[in-house]
């Protein structure tokens, strides 16, 4: 084993991406390797200070089929610039932590013959990784029950989990009360989930409140929706609380019994450590579908209950009563839940990284 490292982590696009990233870098880091992540503009804000010396900013893009010319244009300037980088840096290997924007990087690595890890948390294995696996070192999963990587490569998967904030990690060991008071819901999202859900869940709550069931709502909503949703939770008598996107997201978990989400991996893999259970709404237009995949697993461990979005209005109430006047279908929910836990991912992971650094 030599000196060297030095080690790439590849991120980008959504929060969904970025913040495993972020963690597994800090967890590196502590253990005395050195590192650079290697981001898009549309993660960088999702990127706290203390890693503002230790980011490279490398813009890809999806293969359009709309703008296939526009998009393999962006897609072969992040190529070059991303050999380039790599030509200056020589990491030892990288980590490339799956989406669009960690393609470049990786794939300037199979040229260089620069050694690289693919991650996928989704249940089936996304468009960069799938081609990746080709060339990948290895391919860490979160679940077993993965689909769409070919046969030819499952000497290469390990299963470690999911890649979860230190934090979250922690807070999942903490045994909590069950679910025996009223009903506490995060309604949680992105950008696109924020509006979609501040569009149609507001009327559900009314309907809700109309019909004698007690709950309080944190809603993550975007910053122009904010003053609807006040006139329209007053004056309807909900006990609620307002929220844009916040880094202390741990704060809400621990206040919430219930979170109504969309079907990201990462957001799904936090509630199940915390042990809350999910109403997951996937996001229709989510690539390959790759959401509904994920909710449908969910939904079958027992993790929690799925709902698609154009059943909203006929569903969401219904299954709120339910629970209002049944606690014990919460409870059972998260005593499947306890049966999970990602505690040891960053062990597996600095085994398996210690292997590639003394096999090269």
């Amino acid at each position: 084993m030599n000196d060297n490292k030095n080690i790439i982590i590849a991120t980008g696009g959504t929060g969904g991406h970025v913040f495993p990233a972020i963690s597994l870098a800090n967890y590196l880091t502590n253990a005395g390797f050195k590192l650079i992540l290697t981001t898009d503009q549309r993660g960088l804000k999702f990127i706290d200070d203390k890693f503002v010396n230790k980011i490279k900013i490398i813009n890809s893009s999806p293969l359009s089929k709309k703008n296939i010319f526009i998009s393999f244009f962006k897609i072969l300037t992040a190529f070059l610039k991303s050999f380039i980088f790599l030509l200056k840096s020589r990491p030892k290997f990288i980590f490339g932590m799956g989406g669009y924007a960690s393609f470049p990087i990786c794939f300037a690595g199979t040229i260089l013959k620069i050694p690289f890890i693919i991650y996928e948390n989704n249940l089936s294995i996304g468009k960069a990784n799938r081609f990746l696996a080709n060339f990948a070192k290895k391919i860490f999963i979160s679940y077993e029950d993965i689909e769409g990587i070919s046969d030819k490569h499952k000497n290469k998967i390990i299963i470690i989990g999911n890649i979860l904030r230190e934090k979250i990690l922690n807070n999942s060991q903490i045994e909590k009360n069950e679910t025996n008071k009223d009903l506490n819901i995060l309604v949680l999202g992105g950008s696109q989930a924020a509006k979609i859900f501040a569009e149609l869940l507001p009327d559900i709550f009314v309907e809700c409140k109309k019909n004698m069931i007690n709950f309080k709502i944190y809603q993550q909503c975007l910053n122009e929706q904010k003053l609807n949703l006040q006139k329209k939770y007053e004056k309807n008598g909900i006990n609620y609380e307002l929220f844009s996107f916040t880094f202390d997201i741990l704060k809400y978990y621990n206040l919430s019994n219930l979170v109504i989400t969309r079907a990201g991996s990462s957001a799904l893999a936090e509630l199940l450590n915390c042990k809350i259970p999910i109403i997951s709404v996937p996001l229709p237009s989510s690539s390959e579908n790759h959401q509904l995949k994920n909710a449908q697993y969910f939904k079958k461990k027992g993790y929690g209950f799925m709902i698609e979005e154009k059943n909203i209005k006929k569903e969401l109430f219904n299954l709120l009563q339910s629970m209002h006047k049944d606690k014990s279908i919460l409870n059972s929910i998260k005593t499947n839940q306890k049966n999970h836990s990602d505690i040891n991912v960053f062990m597996i992971i600095k085994k398996e990284i210690n292997k590639i650094f003394y096999e090269n």
